[in-house]
């Protein structure tokens, strides 16, 4: 599995060696929404590179609003990981992971609890990670992953 993961990563960074946005899409929001999906792709194949094991992707819980973007083991513990994409300029970067707000954070820590309970899972150790990509037009994109980035306690860290 270690080859697969790594030639999968290696494919997509190949693919998105000029960027990840399309300039081809009709609208702004269309755009927007293919380069998050194309970001989350990215951070999926990085990890699997970095020895994560996923068992979910975008899960949604049934009854309430809320989306984690990737959900696996990164050893023993189980990683919630918020993918956070953004556009940067040659002049600076742009800082995506400071896009997580107060009710975004909230908004996570319900739906890991969904899935907590909606798997069965106990006594396991959880975190919840964030990857923040900044990706400027005609260059590969910037990663940096930040483990144990939210706590589940105290949604104030980032604000």
């Amino acid at each position: 599995m270690p080859l697969l993961a790594h030639l999968g990563y290696h494919l997509v960074r190949w693919q998105c060696r000029r960027g990840l946005q399309e300039s081809s899409a009709p609208t702004k929001k269309l755009t927007a929404l293919r380069t998050g999906v194309r970001g989350e792709t990215y951070a999926y194949w990085y990890l699997r590179h970095l020895g994560y094991i996923f068992i979910a992707r975008n899960y949604m819980p049934a009854r309430d609003k809320g989306e984690i973007d990737l959900i696996g083991f990164d050893e023993d513990t189980l990683a919630f990981v918020e993918v956070r994409t953004r556009r940067a300029t040659k002049e600076k970067t742009a800082l995506p992971e400071l896009s997580i707000t107060r009710e975004k954070h909230e908004v996570l820590v319900r739906t890991a609890h969904y899935f907590l309970r909606e798997r069965y899972i106990q006594d396991c150790p959880v975190r919840f990670d964030v990857l923040a990509i900044d990706h400027a037009e005609g260059q590969p994109p910037i990663l940096r992953l930040h483990k144990d980035a939210l706590s589940p306690q105290s949604p104030s860290r980032w604000y």
